[in-house]
C-alpha cells in the first residue's frame, strides 16, 4: 500500500513541478518563419509562438546597420519583470552547453525588446540550430516560472531571404530626409547639384515609406526683383518640387505646397552667396511613429 501511495506522491510532485513552469515553443511541424517586411526602409523576420504571441527581427534603412528584436505578447506585463535571455539545444541535439545571450528588463504594458548586440547574437544562435529562450518569472505569479522558446526549425531559407532584404536597405533613413532644404542657382529656375542629390534621396524613401502622414512643401525667394514676381516665383517653386514627388509615383493628396515668396529669410540678400540660402524649398515630413 505505502509503494502505490509513494509512487502516487512521486507522480503528483512532478506535476506540480511542471506546473511551475509554463513552456511555449513552437513544435518542430508547426514552426513557421515569414517575411513580414520587405523593402529598401524595412526589413522583418517574423516567428509564431503558439499561445504567446509573435517573434520579430526588425531592421530599418539608415546610416549605420540596426537590428532589434522584438517579443510581441498577446498577454502584455504588468509589472516590471527580470528576464534572462539563455541559448538552448533543441531537443533532438542533446548534448550542446546552453549559453545566456543577455538579461533584460520587461516593462509594464510594454513588449519585451532585445537591442542589437544581443538581437545578432539571437540570429546566429539560429542560424546553427540552437533555440534562444526567455526566462522569468509572471508578474502576475512570481512562483509560476515562464519559458518562451525561438524555434530555429525552417529558419534558415527565410532567413536567407531576409539578409538579401538587409543588404538592399537605404543607407539613409526617415530622420535624414523628414527636413530637406533645397537650393536654386543663380536666375531661380534650376536645382544646386547637390539639392538635386537630396530630392533624388526624398524621392527615393517616399516611394517605399506607406507610413508617412504629410509632406510640407514650403518656398521662398531672395528680395531680388518685384514682390509680386517673387511670390508667384515661390508657389511656382513648391508646385514643381511637388510634381516631380507626384510623378515618382506619390500620392499628391499626401502633399501640401506654399510659396512664401521673399518673406522669412534666413540669411542676407547683399552677397550672392547668401541670395542662393534664401533661394529655397523646404521639405517638411511626418509620420505616425
Amino acid at each position: 500500500m505505502w509503494q502505490k501511495w509513494l509512487l502516487a506522491a512521486s507522480i503528483l510532485m512532478c506535476s506540480s513541478a511542471q506546473a511551475e513552469l509554463r513552456h511555449y515553443v513552437a513544435s518542430l511541424d508547426n514552426s513557421m518563419w515569414k517575411i513580414s517586411e520587405d523593402s529598401p526602409v524595412e526589413c522583418q523576420l517574423s516567428h509564431d509562438i503558439p499561445g504567446y504571441g509573435t517573434a520579430m527581427f526588425t531592421s530599418r534603412s539608415g546610416k549605420d546597420m540596426n537590428m532589434l528584436f522584438t517579443l510581441d505578447m498577446w498577454l502584455k506585463p504588468d509589472a516590471v519583470t527580470q528576464a534572462k535571455l539563455i541559448s538552448r539545444a533543441p531537443q533532438w541535439r542533446p548534448g550542446l552547453n546552453s549559453r545566456e545571450i543577455t538579461t533584460l528588463t520587461y516593462h509594464e504594458q510594454f513588449n519585451g525588446e532585445v537591442p542589437k548586440k544581443a538581437a545578432w547574437a539571437m540570429l546566429n544562435e539560429l542560424s546553427q540550430g540552437m533555440v534562444p529562450t526567455f526566462y522569468y518569472a509572471d508578474w502576475y505569479n512570481p512562483s509560476s516560472k515562464v519559458a518562451v522558446g525561438i524555434s530555429s526549425a525552417n529558419f534558415s531559407s527565410e532567413y536567407h531571404k531576409f539578409r538579401a532584404c538587409l543588404a538592399n536597405l537605404l543607407p539613409y533613413g526617415f530622420d535624414d530626409i523628414s527636413f530637406t532644404v533645397l537650393n536654386y542657382r543663380e536666375g531661380g529656375k534650376e536645382l544646386t547639384r547637390y539639392s538635386k542629390k537630396q530630392l533624388e534621396r526624398v524621392k527615393r524613401y517616399l516611394e517605399h515609406d506607406q507610413d508617412v502622414d504629410l509632406i510640407l512643401v514650403d518656398a521662398y525667394t531672395d528680395s531680388y526683383g518685384e514682390q509680386a514676381a517673387n511670390q508667384q516665383e515661390s508657389e511656382l517653386r513648391a508646385q514643381s518640387v511637388k510634381d516631380i514627388l507626384v510623378a515618382s509615383g506619390i500620392d499628391q493628396t499626401r502633399i501640401s505646397t506654399t510659396g512664401h515668396g521673399e518673406r522669412r529669410h534666413v540669411a542676407g540678400n547683399a552677397l550672392a552667396t547668401d541670395r542662393q540660402i534664401n533661394r529655397r524649398v523646404v521639405i517638411k515630413i511626418t509620420k505616425d511613429i
